[in-house]
């Protein structure tokens, strides 16, 4: 998703109480940020915040790390998140934000973060064989989830993309994960999940392109 350049965003991203700007020194210790034993989820490329808003206002007993790459997505984000919470009458305490390139994901989670789940929703199907490496489900990516995520720990994902969703079944397969439930079409699936629609999510719906899913655990 591109989205143009926010001058607002890096000022309030940095004087925001729950924006990490500096995730490496979390390592292996992100429960003493949340300051409790709560299970840990994590989102992969959260986009404008409106999925990770609207999933931890609604499970206070969850924390929940949203990852991103862009200062003006993460700023969105960060307004996306206080609304929702303003709009809750709730306080913002099990949510944290932080900008880190999800290719170096090892060097800011470890297993002592012990991360029970990972959401990744719409992310970029790179379709050209020589980027294949960069998708977020790729084998490579896998692996490196591994070093976080328990064992039992689950993906959540979901794509439009039929290729992505395909590939990422092998991917899955050849890195042991387990699919235990899966989809080709999410809207008119029953008791699939609590599904919280994206904004891309929508705009597919709205176009008539189904929605692939799947849930995955680590072995």
């Amino acid at each position: 998703m591109r989205i143009r350049y926010k001058p607002w965003a890096r000022p309030e991203l940095e004087a925001s109480k729950f924006y990490i700007d500096n995730p490496e020194d979390y390592i292996g210790k992100w429960k003493t940020l949340f300051e409790n034993e709560a299970p840990i989820h994590l989102e992969l490329g959260c986009g404008k915040g409106n999925f990770i808003a609207n999933l931890a206002v609604k499970n206070k007993n969850i924390n929940y790390i949203a990852i991103d790459m862009v200062d003006a997505m993460l700023g969105v984000a960060k307004r996306t998140i206080e609304q929702k919470y303003n709009e809750e009458n709730e306080e913002i305490n099990n949510v944290y934000l932080t900008r880190f390139d999800i290719e170096r994901i090892p060097l800011i989670l470890n297993k002592e973060d012990k991360i029970e789940r990972i959401y990744i929703n719409f992310c970029n199907p790179w379709p050209k064989g020589r980027h294949r490496k960069r998708r977020l489900t790729h084998r490579v990516q896998l692996e490196k989830y591994k070093e976080f995520l328990v064992k039992g720990g689950e993906i959540r994902f979901k794509t439009d993309d039929d290729n992505l969703f395909e590939d990422t079944l092998v991917y899955l397969k050849d890195t042991n994960f387990k699919v235990i439930k899966y989809t080709y079409d999410l809207e008119n699936e029953v008791d699939f999940w609590d599904n919280i629609q994206t904004e891309h999510e929508k705009m597919f719906m709205a176009e008539g392109i189904k929605i692939k899913a799947l849930i995955a655990i680590n072995e």
